[in-house]
């Protein structure tokens, strides 16, 4: 299998079924590893010190068979990175989510040049618009803290991969916008509506991490999507004693959130979702859960408006039935750069 490992003072990176091997100089690899097209370093021992140029320096000729792999090393990269259209096919591939962070501060009421609050959707410290763009092993952070929305990543892009990723902020967390993504083992924090947009999107495993009370989603499905966000085999926790979430409310009428074999704690209110203080939208939202366990998943108190689909029904839902499309997209079974180090929920 291709990935990155530690080989006792050495470390190898395959792929495309090519492998290097290079020497560690104070942590610092001495050549680039094969394969690598850029090298991220925040004290100049790469080809770039930020996230951004080496995005710049990306060609707009790759493909699938030929893509542009940016390598980030360890250390926190503090600014705004913009993926443009063009640049499909990029892969930004960090070693340790918990030491590479790319991370800001912009929220709504930053006041822009014009002088007037430059509004939630200019404020992401990671923007991608592009096709085709996976990452894995990095932090992804907004840390302006709790002064009202702050995104610290918003995707536009279709067929975008997340794995082994964390999506740090408070509110308005990971803006899914549009296209369909594919989150892997990757860790989610935040208090209000920390997960939304309109996005077609499939959380594997992931760990939904809850600061304060609020709300998890906040879809804005379109009507004619069969799915919105559907989170499968992940934990749902509290950052403190008392705090109470709610799965999520519905931005749009149509808004589409399942939860499937989810371990939630009592962080879960009862009622489990919450109308937006629009009971109309109690007709038209299509929220569900499957299968989920832990004191937060009882369904004698959810509001009976959400749904418990059938096993049969349950079971036919998949990444590869979700995230299809008419193109018949399936993200790849495996990690393509494995990390011995796992996302987790200690914050910088």
């Amino acid at each position: 299998m291709a990935g990155l490992f530690d080989l006792s003072g050495c470390a190898a990176v395959a792929i495309g079924g090519i492998a290097a091997v290079w020497l560690l100089s104070d942590g610092q690899p001495t050549a680039r590893p094969a394969g690598v097209n850029a090298v991220v370093a925040a004290d100049g021992g790469g080809d770039y010190r930020t996230v951004q140029a080496a995005f710049d320096a990306a060609p707009q000729h790759t493909s699938a068979a030929v893509p542009w792999v940016i390598l980030v090393r360890p250390g926190t990269y503090r600014e705004v990175v913009y993926v443009q259209r063009e640049k499909r096919f990029v892969a930004l591939v960090g070693e340790d989510p918990a030491r590479t962070v790319i991370t800001y501060d912009l929220h709504a009421s930053t006041v822009g040049p014009d002088g007037k609050p430059i509004g939630t959707f200019r404020t992401p410290t990671v923007t991608i618009d592009a096709d085709d763009f996976t990452a894995e092993n990095l932090t992804f952070q907004n840390d302006a803290g709790p002064v009202g929305q702050a995104v610290a990543v918003r995707v536009d892009g279709d067929r975008v991969v997340f794995r082994n990723c964390r999506f740090l902020g408070w509110q308005d967390t990971l803006l899914l916008n549009r296209g369909r993504q594919y989150v892997e083992e990757s860790l989610i924090a935040g208090d209000v509506d920390f997960v939304f947009g309109g996005a077609t999107a499939y959380f594997a495993r992931c760990h939904v991490h809850c600061l304060r009370n609020g709300y998890i989603t906040a879809a804005s499905t379109p009507e004619d999507s069969g799915y919105g966000f559907v989170f499968a085999d992940g934990t749902i926790t509290s950052g403190a004693a008392g705090v109470r979430t709610y799965l999520g409310r519905p931005w749009r009428d149509f808004a589409n959130v399942v939860f499937l074999r989810t371990e939630m704690s009592d962080v879960v209110r009862p009622q489990g979702w919450h109308n937006w203080d629009r009971p109309e939208r109690e007709h038209t939202a299509r929220f569900a859960e499957y299968g989920n366990t832990g004191p937060g998943a009882r369904r004698s108190d959810r509001v009976p408006w959400s749904k418990m689909p059938s096993p049969a029904d349950a079971a036919a839902v998949s990444a590869s039935s979700v995230l299809g499309g008419s193109d018949n997209w399936k993200p790849p079974a495996s990690p393509v750069h494995p990390s011995q180090s796992r996302a987790t929920i200690l914050r910088p």
